[in-house]
């Protein structure tokens, strides 16, 4: 009996330690990013406002709103038909120009597109990851959603799952459902893969949250 109740007891103790470290690493924080800081994201057409308006630059992109929720100086590295390579190529000259104090990562779907294997895909992204802590800018990705047909025609678009594995092996924050979320309700659709200007404004708005819920500034009431 008393050999028992000892397993129970250790069996307790031991889930409530792990229950404590999952907590610990669900709330972690990060250093705030201050208003007017330099912040950049690197991205593609999804990025640069693809679908907001007539296609172009016009304000409604979600960096732009999204620099007009955090009040930091949002540089929008978005080009459209831009690859994982693609970005990895661009990021040195971006980070040494701008010297930003934030680094956000929105790529992948251009990858996906073209049939980039996910293997060199992943390659990128950690090479990105990487470039980045070199020169000791913190860095957030946003996942992408897995391309599929079936899943877009009845609007339930999953993230790709390699954003969630590079992410824990990289011990890299991870802003996830947000594209899939957007691109799963037609009214907020350009096309089958691009936003609209609702769109995007829901983009911003989940990424200010989720920015917030890591520390990297303090909502404004």
């Amino acid at each position: 009996m008393k050999k028992l109740v000892y397993l129970v007891l250790t069996f307790t103790l031991v889930a409530s330690l792990l229950n404590v470290v999952a907590c610990s690493k669900t709330e972690e924080k990060y250093a705030a990013i201050p208003q007017g800081a330099t912040v950049l994201i690197l991205g593609d057409s999804l990025s640069y406002g693809t679908g907001a308006n007539t296609g172009t630059n016009t304000g409604e992109d979600y960096p732009s709103l999204l620099a007009t929720k955090t009040g930091w100086q949002i540089i929008n590295a978005g080009v459209p038909g831009d690859t994982s390579a693609d970005g990895l190529v661009r990021l040195p000259a971006l980070l040494q120009k701008h010297q930003p104090k934030l680094l956000i990562v929105e790529l992948g779907g251009n990858d996906f597109l073209h049939n980039v294997s996910q293997t060199n895909t992943v390659a990128n992204l950690k090479a990105i990851l990487a470039e980045a802590k070199a020169t000791a800018v913190p860095t957030v990705m946003v996942a992408i959603p897995e391309l599929s047909a079936f899943r877009a025609a009845v609007g339930n678009l999953q993230d790709h799952a390699l954003y969630e594995a590079l992410a824990q092996e990289t011990n890299t924050p991870l802003i996830s459902n947000v594209f899939s979320e957007v691109l799963s309700d037609n009214t907020l659709k350009a096309d089958q893969i691009h936003a609209n200007a609702k769109g995007y404004a829901v983009v911003s708005e989940l990424l200010y949250r989720k920015l917030a819920e890591f520390g990297f500034f303090k909502i404004r009431e």
